[in-house]
């Protein structure tokens, strides 16, 4: 199996100039001196560091493409011909009542106070990135509408150019943190979702819990030790040079230096044209880890959460057993290779446990702690997730203990797509895909009509970019609904491990899902045997 070849590939936008490649080096089989390119090697010869990053970077979403042993395509849904359970009470079950529009895919989280959400997902960190920034309006209107909860992630301080700190180097204003907030509660429905600002070591040491908690009276704060689309911390690019000696001098690592003489020649003659700012990476202690959740507890948040990525085992077992202890609200468990591409291409495909194998990790050290009598935060799974049935997966292998699943792009496209039709409808350039449907706003959104008539005034406000994300979640509650309904489950509580078969013998082993010859098997013999 070729899980991928290096050396090439359309997200750093290079190529190998033969069809024939070796494929543990991914050089072609016979490398010309004299050739023109353009394979990674030949451009890193030149342009460096560069090459690391998928091209347009910040302005575009890029998911690893490298092909695992085993994934959730290698497990199937069971589906029944008789049962159902979570009906609603006193409904008898039957062919007239077991519908599936009356499934219910609502699920909440939380240690002591739940947050319920519509659908069992919610959006990825939406950090500091350029993508994030520019669609916000899109993305945060979208999932306040769509009732689910809104991950505003790292460094957006730390990078507001408008940012003001005070003597001690502490956070003072923050327009565009106080932007994004907002944004979400102009539409929040305080039944459904919540937002949550995400910290790293520079939020920490700048005061955003001290900021969002005094200023705007957040409720839940979200640490983050890591995700999965890299072992380092996050990333963004800059263009100008004023700029990037800025975000070093807020404490923040920038490559190259901006402060060296050599650098600044180099970008003033054209050579370097971009610099990338990085955090830092964590260090975790459990008594450390527990003294800050006592802090951000006496700050006043109801509600903690903690966002890990594909690291180690034992970074699991820490995240798990730790986050128990600190009565966490919910943990995020983040498999390689997700991302939003805001990530180094090779550690995207190369670094990390895989989210297949992360999640089967999960279920185990789970299911130990609550053998010996302990309670597990609840779980929410995240990478490379973008379909209700991988969802429906999710929730069933990770049975009971997964109550969401994080997802990045799929969340993010829906509100790109909506933007940009409304800036095709004004420059009068629909393309085909979408000018079949029609060419008014009315006509191209399922949804329209529906928004306009339960905000009335107020719809005017809505981005289309939040209709787009709206009209996906609701597809996906009704994917999901006829998936539970097939499987007889009239209640996202009521999914099981039983639910799913493995397809592979390999895919059994490592879930522990049975082999779909297996499965059942007992039972059906007993039918067979009577």
């Amino acid at each position: 199996m070729n899980l991928r070849q290096p050396n090439a590939n359309d997200a750093t936008g290079t190529i190998n100039r033969s069809r024939s490649v070796a494929p543990v080096s991914g050089i072609c089989s016979i490398c010309i001196d004299g050739c023109r390119g353009n394979c990674e090697i030949f451009q890193a010869s030149f342009r460096g560091r560069e090459v690391l990053y998928p091209g347009n970077f910040g302005k575009v979403t890029a998911g690893a493409d490298k092909t695992y042993p085993v994934d959730y395509s290698h497990l199937n849904i069971q589906g029944y011909a008789i049962g159902a359970k979570g009906m609603p009470e006193g409904i008898d079950a039957g062919p007239d009542t077991a519908l599936f529009p009356v499934v219910d895919t609502e699920t909440e989280y939380g240690w002591t106070e739940n947050v319920k959400m519509a659908v069992p997902i919610f959006t990825g960190a939406l950090g500091s990135t350029e993508i994030a920034e520019v669609n916000w309006e899109h993305f945060a209107i979208g999932a306040a509408i769509s009732d689910i909860t809104l991950v505003c992630g790292e460094n957006v301080c730390g990078i507001d150019p408008n940012l003001e700190l005070d003597s001690n180097g502490k956070i003072q204003k923050s327009p565009e943190m106080d932007r994004r907030i907002d944004t979400y509660r102009l539409f929040h429905n305080d039944g459904y979702g919540e937002i949550l600002v995400q910290m790293n070591v520079e939020d920490t040491r700048l005061g955003v819990a001290e900021y969002v908690g005094s200023k705007h009276n957040l409720e839940t704060i979200e640490l983050k030790w890591g995700q999965g689309a890299k072992c380092i911390g996050g990333e963004i690019k800059v263009n100008s040079i004023e700029r990037a000696t800025e975000l070093k001098r807020r404490g923040y690592i920038v490559t190259p230096n901006p402060m060296l003489s050599s650098v600044q020649k180099a970008y003033k003659e054209g050579a370097i044209t971009e610099f990338e700012r990085h955090s830092r990476l964590g260090f975790v202690t459990k008594e450390a880890f527990l003294e800050e959740i006592d802090r951000l507890r006496e700050i006043g948040f109801k509600r903690i959460t903690l966002k890990t990525g594909a690291y180690s085992m034992v970074e699991l077992a820490m995240a798990i057993r730790y986050g128990a202890e600190a009565k966490l609200d919910l943990l995020t468990i983040d498999g390689a290779s997700g991302g939003t591409g805001m990530s180094p291409w090779p550690m995207m495909n190369e670094w990390g446990i895989p989210t297949f194998y992360i999640q089967a990790l999960t279920y185990q050290f789970c299911e130990q702690l609550n053998e010996n009598g302990i309670r597990v935060p609840d779980i929410a799974i995240a990478g490379g997730f973008s379909t209700e049935d991988g969802v429906f997966k999710a929730l069933a292998m990770g049975a009971p203990y997964v109550k969401a699943v994080c997802i990045g792009r799929g969340l993010m496209i829906p509100g790109m797509v909506g933007k940009n039709i409304g800036k095709w409808l004004e420059e009068g350039n629909l393309p085909k895909s979408v000018s079949k449907f029609g060419n008014t706003v009315e006509q191209i959104f399922v949804k329209y009509e529906e928004l306009k008539e339960k905000y009335e005034s107020d719809f005017e406000k809505i981005p289309l970019g939040a209709i787009g994300i709206y009209t996906f979640c609701q597809k996906f509650k009704v994917g999901l609904q006829q998936l539970m309904a097939g499987s007889r489950n009239f209640k996202l509580s009521t999914i099981s491990r039983d639910d799913l078969m493995a397809l592979t013998e390999d895919a059994a082993k490592i879930s522990g899902i049975p082999y779909v010859m297996d499965a059942y098997r007992v039972e059906a013999e007993k039918i067979l045997n009577s």
